[in-house]
C-alpha cells in the first residue's frame, strides 16, 4: 500500500485526540472522528483539523471509507463499532481493555481473525525505553536463567475523583483493565508471551464516588473534584470495580528451564513509601527499574555483586519516539509499527487482538478466582 493511509477516530477525548495525533505523526491522513456529543465532536475536529465530525459511526464508516480505525473510548463502548468496522473491513487500534469481558472480547479477536484484517491493542507501556532495555539484557543473558519478577505499584489515586466509566465494570473500569493490561504486557514483553497459570484477587477500597457533570477528558478529571464533598446536595455513584488487585502467575520463556513466577502488587489508592517499581530476578543476577511502568532509570546487579546504574543503549534511544509524555509516545511507537505493517513493510510482533482477548479473559479469572482455604480451625 503506497496511498496515504486514512484513519477514522472514535472517541473525543484524552485517547482520540492522542491517537489522532500519533496516526499523524508517523504520516497517515485523519479523515474523521466520531463522538457521543454534537457540539464537543465538532470543536474537537476544528481544534484538530480533521474534516469529518459526527455522531453516527456506522455512517461515518460509509462517508469517510477509512483504511483503519482507531477506538478511543472505554472499554464497555468498543463492541458494537468494533463489529462494525471489522464488517466494513478496516484495520483497527484499540485502546485497552478490548472490551468489558473476556467472552465479547474473544468474540471480536475471531472476528478480525476470519477476516483477515489487522489489528494492534494499546497496552503499549512494553515500549517503554528502559523495559526494552531490560528485555534486551535478558536475551544477552545478563541475569542467566530468568526465575522471578516482582511489579510494584502504588497510585494514590484520589478518592474524590468524579463518578464515570473507570468506576463500572460494565464500562471497562478497574484497575485490571487500565493498569494490569500494561503490567502483564511489560512482563511478557521480556519474559515471553506464553502464560501458563494465573490466580489473585481483588478489592474495591472506593465503594462511591460523586457525581459531577461536565467531566469529558479523563486527563482532566481531577479538576471536576467537588470543592466541598461534605455537600449534602451531592450525588453519589457506587463504584462495582477492584481498585486493588494481587496477582501471581507463571510464564513460559525460551530463556528458562522452569516456568517464571510473577507477582503483580496493585494499590491503586495506597500512597508509595518507596519507589514503585519493576524486578526481574534470574540465577546470576537481577535487573530493577524505578517506576511502576518501567521509567528508569535501570540498575543491574551482576557478577560485581552490586546494583550499577545502566545507561540506555543508543540503538533503544534512537528508534524511540520523540514525543513529551509516556502514553502518547507509547501510543505513537505501537502506531507506527501497525502502519508499516498495513503497507507491507517487515515489522516484530507486536500485540493485537489476541492478546486484548487474552488479557480480558485473565481479568475475568482473576476476579471470580476462589483459591483461599480456610484455616481458622488449624
Amino acid at each position: 500500500m503506497s496511498k496515504q493511509i486514512k484513519v477514522l477516530i472514535c472517541g473525543t477525548g484524552f485517547a482520540g485526540q492522542g491517537h489522532g495525533e500519533a496516526f499523524r505523526n508517523v504520516g497517515a491522513e485523519l479523515v474523521g472522528i466520531v463522538g457521543r456529543t454534537e457540539s464537543v465532536v465538532k470543536q474537537v475536529a476544528k481544534d484538530m483539523d480533521i474534516p469529518y465530525a459526527g455522531t453516527d459511526w456506522q455512517q461515518a464508516l460509509i462517508d469517510c471509507q477509512p483504511d483503519v480505525v482507531s477506538i478511543a473510548t472505554p472499554g464497555g463502548a468498543h463492541v458494537e463499532p468494533i463489529k462494525q468496522a471489522i464488517e466494513f473491513g478496516c484495520h483497527i487500534f484499540s485502546d485497552k481493555p478490548l472490551t468489558a469481558c473476556g467472552e465479547s472480547a474473544k468474540e471480536l479477536y475471531e472476528l478480525a481473525k476470519a477476516k483477515g484484517i489487522k489489528t494492534a491493542f494499546a497496552s503499549s507501556f512494553r515500549y517503554m525505553p528502559e523495559i526494552m532495555h531490560a528485555k534486551k539484557l535478558v536475551a544477552e543473558g545478563a541475569i542467566g536463567e530468568p526465575l522471578e519478577v516482582e511489579c510494584i505499584s502504588h497510585f494514590n489515586l484520589e478518592r474524590d475523583i468524579p463518578f464515570g466509566w473507570s468506576h463500572r465494570k460494565e464500562d471497562g473500569g478497574g484497575r485490571l483493565n487500565n493498569n494490569f493490561t500494561h503490567m502483564m504486557s511489560i512482563v511478557t514483553s521480556v519474559i515471553g508471551e506464553k502464560i501458563l497459570s494465573i490466580m489473585g484477587e481483588v478489592r474495591d477500597d472506593l465503594g462511591k464516588a460523586p457525581i459531577v457533570e461536565g467531566v469529558h477528558n479523563f486527563k482532566t478529571r481531577r479538576d471536576f473534584i467537588p470543592k466541598d464533598i461534605t455537600d449534602p446536595s451531592l450525588k453519589w455513584g457506587e463504584s462495582n470495580v477492584e481498585w486493588s488487585y494481587n496477582v501471581l502467575a507463571k510464564l513460559e520463556s525460551e530463556f528458562a528451564k522452569q516456568p517464571v513466577s510473577v507477582m503483580f502488587k496493585h494499590g491503586g489508592l495506597h500512597p508509595r513509601f518507596n519507589e514503585d517499581h519493576l524486578a526481574f530476578y534470574g540465577s546470576k543476577g537481577a535487573i530493577y527499574i524505578k517506576g511502576h511502568y518501567g521509567a528508569g532509570p535501570l540498575y543491574l546487579y551482576g557478577e560485581n555483586k552490586e546494583w550499577l546504574e545502566t545507561q540506555l543503549p543508543a540503538e533503544i534511544a534512537a528508534d524511540v519516539p520523540d514525543i513529551k509524555g509516556d502514553t502518547e509516545r507509547n501510543w505513537q511507537y505501537l502506531i507506527r509499527e501497525l502502519v508499516k505493517d498495513i503497507k507491507g513493510e517487515p515489522v516484530p510482533p507486536y500485540q493485537t487482538f489476541k492478546e486484548g482477548a487474552i488479557y480480558q479473559q485473565l481479568i475475568d479469572v482473576i476476579r471470580t478466582c476462589d483459591t483461599w482455604v480456610d484455616v481458622s480451625k488449624l
